[in-house]
């Protein structure tokens, strides 16, 4: 009843200006635009303004291919230990100076010391210099067949390019300013945070001459304004798309969709299939969690399937069982999955984390209020550890404060956690090179710092693999793995539609892309 009280008060009363000319788009994003900087946030609303600020070398298709972007073109020699790489001509940035390769070359340095993928390439990178404007060369201490995969990664932190005067920012800290080379602009001065972000079209840009396909292709503009507009209620945000108030709703929760699908103005579509993957991540470092058999042990105690029912009784918007990379894509297989299947034995459970040692240490287990999917799998996993004869601690916290939380690496009583819920982008687990999830390095890993020597030689294995099949049997051993290590839960798949107005055409699949839309 309150859900249909607050949808028939927001068709009620508009919320958002009404865009006035058929070359501007308002869209609503799935949450406010907090970070500008790519290089400091892995959310997908900043590596969303990011593709539509920045460009990168390289773009994936929606096929899972590597192709050219910024670049003309490459020239790999000496077995892959020399990549030479050419810029095309006219590339500009958004101040109006030309893209040079020195830019290129501090970008990517300043992205390595960030991301997963990157660290990797310059950790066997001997050499990256820019030997002239255009032309830029990786000398390897070691054949390496990926540089184009690296540089044209999507997630969890693309590899933007952007001014050298900018690039040479510290990682750590934000840029000054939001300057790249891609196709729209950020207007700054008419950005009010939690609110609003407005971007233009960038007049300089110069679209590859072919078709748009997920992050290459030609980014060819048809708008010349689009509008962040930040609407926190689902149902204001279905309300103001269903009067023309906006054109596009990045995300629409379950219980609107079939409502959204009955109106002929709008179109509900799922455009990215990669979706999210909520996952539960283990502290390693401190009782109990720093016992490989009492993880494997809850991880074995998991159903996938009631984990997503809980979050939505509605099975077309979500997958289960899934492992630990996404579903559908070239490193996604089924290793270990029959094992996921049907309900598990909760008793036998019980009896292995008895036999492991487990002393009635409290588990903390951290539960963000205000995250709607991430709440529910915290509820759900504290329920479930009760049931497995664990002291459970359900300590709600805003995301805010669990973010920060989630890096103290003290024991509880020193104010650190057991167990938190997580939700990563499908892209963030599309192979080894990107997944900071299944890492085994220890005090280097993500939030739960895990170690595993094999893990470890598994992943550098997989970089020196040279054929796309050796790589997929390698997933499935990394797969294997996980299981055994259990360094966290994977919980399933959300992949849920977005919703646009009838008269907006040329999204692209995946995630929200604003190049090659239109209205009209």
């Amino acid at each position: 009843m309150r859900r249909r009280t607050l949808l028939a008060a927001a068709l009620a009363a508009p919320v958002v200006a009404r865009a006035q000319s058929p070359r501007s788009l308002t869209y609503v994003p799935y949450v406010d635009l907090a970070i500008l900087d790519p290089m400091l946030n892995t959310a997908s609303q900043t590596r969303t303004h990011g593709y539509m600020v920045y460009d990168t070398l390289y773009g994936v298709d929606a096929q899972y291919n590597v192709r050219p972007q910024m670049v003309e073109g490459h020239v790999a020699e000496d077995d892959f230990r020399v990549w030479t790489l050419t810029l095309r001509e006219g590339l500009r940035f958004h101040d109006g100076s030309p893209v040079l390769a020195r830019d290129v070359v501090a970008s990517i340095k300043r992205w390595g010391a960030k991301d997963e993928f990157g660290e990797s390439l310059l950790e066997e990178t001997a050499e990256l210099a820019a030997v002239s404007d255009r032309v830029l060369r990786f000398r390897m201490k070691a054949p390496f067949t990926l540089v184009p995969d690296a540089l044209g990664k999507i997630a969890p932190t693309m590899p933007a390019i952007m001014p050298e005067r900018l690039a040479l920012t510290d990682p750590r800290k934000a840029v000054a300013e939001i300057v790249g080379s891609g196709p729209f602009r950020f207007v700054a001065g008419e950005r009010i945070a939690g609110a609003r972000v407005v971007y233009e079209r960038f007049a300089d840009y110069v679209p590859r001459a072919e078709p748009a396909s997920m992050t290459a292709g030609g980014k060819a503009v048809k708008l010349d304004r689009v509008v962040w507009q930040t609407i926190p209620d689902s149902a204001t945000a279905a309300g103001a798309l269903l009067n023309g108030e906006v054109q596009w709703w990045d995300t629409v929760p379950p219980d609107l969709i079939a409502m959204l699908r009955k109106d002929k103005r709008v179109r509900v579509e799922i455009k990215d299939q990669t979706g999210v993957m909520p996952v539960l991540r283990f502290n390693s470092l401190h009782k109990p969690f720093d016992a490989a058999a009492i993880r494997r042990a809850v991880l074995g105690a998991v159903d996938q399937a009631s984990f997503m029912a809980a979050f939505s009784s509605d099975d077309s918007v979500w997958r289960a069982p899934v492992g630990a990379f996404t579903p559908g894509t070239p490193m996604g297989n089924d290793e270990g999955l029959v094992a996921r299947r049907g309900k598990p034995d909760l008793d036998a459970a019980k009896r292995a984390i008895a036999a492991a040692g487990y002393d009635g240490a409290r588990v903390v287990v951290m539960n963000p209020t205000d995250h709607p999917v991430n709440t529910v799998m915290a509820q759900m996993a504290g329920d479930l550890l009760g049931r497995l004869g664990m002291n459970v601690d359900l300590v709600s916290m805003d995301a805010g404060t669990m973010f920060q939380r989630r890096g103290n690496r003290g024991p509880v009583d020193k104010g650190g956690w057991s167990i938190f819920p997580s939700m990563v982008n499908g892209m963030d687990v599309f192979d080894p090179a990107v997944s900071f999830l299944a890492r085994g390095n220890g005090e280097g890993a993500w939030f739960g710092w895990p170690t595993s020597p094999r893990m470890e030689t598994l992943r550098r294995e997989w970089f020196e693999a040279r054929q796309v099949g050796e790589r997929q049997r390698i997933c499935r051993e990394i797969q294997a793995q996980v299981w055994a290590d259990a360094p966290y839960v994977p919980l399933g798949q959300i992949v849920l539609p977005t919703a646009f107005r009838a008269d907006v055409g040329g999204i692209v699949e995946g995630f929200p892309k604003f190049w090659g839309v239109g209205r009209g």
